[in-house]
């Protein structure tokens, strides 16, 4: 076979704020591939079918340098993320041409050998999902929600529960987990349509935090007993003055900080008056006890109708500047995909 093209979008700007989508990252048709003869090295091949968009990918956009947990995109390099693969061609004995895989850092290119079979999960689909919601509510979106509410929610029927970032992929999906518990559900959002959602997913109280006070509703609707935090800043700090004692904090982002604004939380003292318990986790560290359980139990509720999800894909590569940019700013109107299928 003939060399083909292998467009991939590449990190070429360390964006000051929130990302340009024409200047911090390119997409680019220059890459060529010979899918037969491509050395494997004890690896395999594989074509990306679709690749994830999350919040957290703009902390990989810095100097290469600076230190956190995951390690900074590489200018000139192509981007990584969550995303599903299909294998084309293996020399490794644990996968097989024509298999399906989802992985943590799967490169934004059309083609990629990749060397081993590390942070690689053999998908087997027997539900006959679409492969976009292996990026969301059946991949790491989901995840993140289902693994974080099982490991730290601890939830009691008429426990109030308060969600951030509501209408998104992870929070309308801990609205349901929380209402299945028996919780009282508070939700927030930035747009009508996203509150629609939350409601639809069970919440029983919405509202929009850019045109209510959080501290107020709490007022009303607390004291809050669990919340699922994806946001920071004054709805964290309206949370904690609003807490019950022994509250669970569950601390799992924080896109209000995210590209560089640092809203000040003034009761951080409530931690230690009212006996939080305040979990910061990463979804990657509950992954060895919960992965199998997720993949056994959620994509067959998913196929049967019992949880609600909504995406929002872009088919093809070109996209994934705009993806990035929307789901910085909250104009997405679901996941966040890409698909190359």
């Amino acid at each position: 076979m003939a060399s083909v093209r292998n467009a991939r979008v590449v990190f070429s700007e360390i964006p000051q704020g929130v990302p340009d989508p024409q200047r911090s990252v390119k997409y680019d048709e220059s890459e060529l591939i010979d899918l037969d003869n491509v050395p494997l090295n004890g690896g395999f091949l594989a074509k990306a079918v679709a690749l994830s968009i999350d919040p957290y990918m703009r902390n990989r956009m810095r100097e290469a340098h600076i230190v956190q947990r995951f390690s900074p995109f590489l200018l000139g390099k192509p981007l990584v993320n969550y995303g599903v693969g299909r294998v084309i061609r293996s020399e490794h004995p644990g996968i097989k041409p024509g298999d399906y895989f989802h992985r943590k850092d799967l490169s934004f290119q059309e083609y990629s050998v990749i060397p081993d079979l590390s942070d690689v999960y053999v998908l087997t689909n027997e539900q006959k999902l679409p492969w976009t919601l292996y990026c969301g509510v059946a991949g790491m979106a989901g995840q993140t929600a289902w693994m974080g509410w099982h490991e730290y929610a601890a939830p009691k029927p008429g426990d109030v529960c308060f969600v951030t970032a509501a209408g998104g992929p992870v929070g309308s999906f801990v609205i349901q987990l929380a209402k299945a518990a028996g919780c009282k559900v508070v939700a927030s959002a930035g747009s009508a349509d996203k509150l629609q959602f939350a409601r639809e997913c069970g919440a029983d109280v919405v509202f929009n935090y850019k045109t209510a006070s959080t501290a107020d509703v709490l007022q009303q609707e607390g004291p809050v007993n669990i919340y699922w935090d994806n946001v920071g800043g004054t709805s964290l700090d309206a949370a904690l003055a609003h807490s019950a004692n022994s509250a669970r904090f569950i601390e799992c982002g924080m896109i209000s900080t995210i590209n560089g604004e640092s809203p000040h939380v003034k009761n951080l003292g409530m931690i230690v008056g009212n006996d939080l318990k305040v979990f910061g986790f990463i979804v990657g560290t509950l992954l060895p006890r919960y992965e199998d359980a997720f993949y056994g139990e959620v994509p067959r509720l998913v196929a049967e109708g019992k949880i609600r999800y909504r995406e929002d894909v872009k088919k093809g590569l070109q996209y994934v500047g705009q993806a990035i940019y929307e789901v910085q700013t909250g104009g997405n109107k679901g996941k966040s995909v890409i698909s190359l299928e």
